[in-house]
């Protein structure tokens, strides 16, 4: 969404700044630094979940009843290898909105996907999925034959104020990046229900075995309205045992 944010973009990028020298947190232009929840820690990064430019968008893919389901915030230094946020094969619907807060095209960092990887099922997206998972630990090319960056993919390139959003399950992948690459997400998930409800409690299960001590920031339940309460009320409620 080219521009979304454009006029919002300084304090968007205050508030990103804001938020990690409090933490103590401090990046050493070697390897990625991350803190999450991110978003959470911040007021106004909380606020952009009411935004309408954030809710409509989401709304219109995993309806209005939708789940927030955390944020993280970057620096990224160099390459990131192809990868899937979610397997492929999860049976449920969920997405991320991402803010690059520096200029990154094809060759310096920017978001590169690959189209039509998240159909779990299709002969194309399983090979993929596959073969994605054989280079984890490897160099693609002893496998692929060609670099990771000349990997057949679509670059998104962007200026800080564009609003990015992808499938969870879609491969993707940058290259050619600095050392210093700022970026924050905030992941959605469709409402759960049914036999679903079984993902839900094993993702939050897997959260609290390694170590995380509740499933919100204490910025973004502050300042929690009936709006933004319904976003984040199935996660609490499952998370304390209290959901049927």
């Amino acid at each position: 969404f080219p521009g979304l944010f454009t006029d919002d973009i300084d304090r968007v990028t205050e508030a990103f700044e804001g938020v990690w020298a409090p933490n103590g947190r401090q990046h050493d232009h070697k390897e990625r630094s991350m803190i999450a929840p991110f978003a959470d820690l911040s007021d106004y990064l909380s606020s952009l979940l009411d935004d309408h430019r954030v809710d409509v968008v989401v709304s219109s893919l995993l309806g209005d009843d939708y789940n927030y389901a955390g944020s993280d915030g970057n620096y990224y230094v160099g390459d990131t290898k192809w990868h899937s946020d979610h397997p492929a094969s999860a049976p449920y619907r969920s997405l991320k909105i991402a803010f690059y807060l520096d200029p990154v095209a094809r060759d310096t960092g920017c978001l590169r996907v690959v189209p039509g990887s998240c159909h779990w099922g299709d002969r194309y997206t399983d090979a993929l999925d596959q073969a994605v998972r054989v280079t984890a630990e490897s160099r693609p090319e002893e496998h692929w034959g060609v670099h990771g960056g000349d990997v057949p993919a679509h670059a998104i390139e962007s200026e800080p104020g564009d609003m990015l959003m992808f499938n969870h399950k879609t491969k993707h992948s940058s290259w050619g990046g600095g050392d210093r690459r700022r970026m924050f997400t905030y992941n959605f998930e469709q409402h759960f229900s049914g036999e679903l409800m079984g993902s839900l409690r094993e993702l939050l299960k897997s959260r609290k075995e390694r170590g995380d001590e509740a499933p919100y920031g204490e910025a973004m339940l502050r300042a929690s309205g009936p709006g933004r309460r319904r976003h984040l009320e199935q996660r609490l409620q499952v998370w304390d045992g209290s959901a049927g």
